[in-house]
C-alpha cells in the first residue's frame, strides 16, 4: 500500500483531479443505479419516480464537483504530512474504523442539529428537505455549503488522529451504504434481521425517512445513539 500510494502522488496533479472526478461520478451512478435496481425488486409501487428536473441534476453535479475539491483537499493535506495514515494490516484496523465511524456519527448529528434550531435551515439545509419521501438522487441534493461543511467536518478529523488507511476505506463504503440506505423512502431487509439488537442502535432507512417526515426528529446518520441521549429520537 505505501508504494502505491507513492506511485499516486508522483502522478502529474490534472490526472489526480481527474481520477477524483471520475471516482465521484462512478459513485454517484452506482448510487443511483443500485437504489434504483433495490426499490424495483422489493417494493416497484412505492418508487418514487426520478422526473425531468434540470434542476436536481444541476445541484447533483455540483456536488460531484465540490466532492471533488474535498476529495482532492484530502490528499493535499496527506502529501504536505497533515494528515498521517497507517497502511499496516493489523487487528488496529477494526478500532479506527468505530472511532472514525463514532466520531463522524456525533459530528454530523451535531452539525445536523445545528442547521435545524438556527437561521441556517432555510438558507442551506431546506434544499435537502424538499424531498419528503427521499429518491436515491436525494442524497446529491445538497446546498453547496452544506456539502463543504461536512467535507470540512472528515477532514479536520483526518488531520486530528492518524486512521489507518484501511479503516478509511471501510469507513468510506459504509457510509455510502448507510446514504443509500436512508435514501430508498423502502425497507429493503426483512423483517427478521430488521428485528435483530444491533438495528435498535443503526440508523436504518426507516430512521431517516421518519426524519424526511419530521424534521424535528431523528438527526444521526449512521446510529440513534445521539438521538437517544440528547431526546430528539422518535421511536419507529
Amino acid at each position: 500500500m505505501n508504494n502505491l500510494l507513492q506511485s499516486f502522488a508522483a502522478l502529474p496533479e490534472t490526472l489526480v483531479w481527474g481520477i477524483f472526478l471520475a471516482e465521484n461520478l462512478l459513485l454517484t451512478g452506482l448510487v443511483l443505479l443500485v437504489g434504483r435496481f433495490i426499490q424495483r425488486c422489493y417494493d416497484p409501487a412505492t418508487v418514487t419516480p426520478y422526473v425531468d428536473n434540470r434542476r436536481e441534476w444541476f445541484i447533483c453535479i455540483i456536488t460531484n464537483i465540490l466532492n471533488t475539491i474535498i476529495t482532492y483537499l484530502g490528499y493535499w493535506l496527506w502529501k504536505k504530512g497533515f494528515i498521517v495514515t497507517g497502511t499496516t494490516i493489523t487487528w488496529h484496523i477494526i478500532i479506527d474504523f468505530f472511532l472514525l465511524f463514532l466520531a463522524m456519527d456525533l459530528l454530523m448529528y451535531l452539525f445536523h442539529f445545528l442547521i435545524h434550531k438556527t437561521v441556517l435551515y432555510k438558507l442551506i439545509h431546506q434544499l435537502h428537505h424538499e424531498a419528503v419521501h427521499p429518491k436515491p438522487i436525494d442524497l446529491f441534493i445538497l446546498h453547496p455549503i452544506e456539502t463543504l461543511s461536512f467535507g470540512a467536518l472528515w477532514l479536520v478529523l483526518l488531520v486530528c488522529y492518524a486512521f489507518n488507511i484501511w479503516a478509511i476505506i471501510i469507513y468510506l463504503t459504509v457510509n455510502l451504504v448507510f446514504g443509500l440506505a436512508g435514501h430508498l423512502g423502502i425497507k429493503p431487509l426483512p423483517v427478521a434481521i430488521r428485528r435483530l439488537p444491533i438495528f435498535n442502535v443503526l440508523g436504518s432507512s426507516t430512521f431517516h425517512h421518519d426524519h424526511h417526515e419530521d424534521v424535528a426528529y431523528n438527526f444521526g446518520f449512521y446510529t440513534n445513539l445521539w438521538d437517544r441521549l440528547f431526546g430528539t429520537w422518535k421511536r419507529p
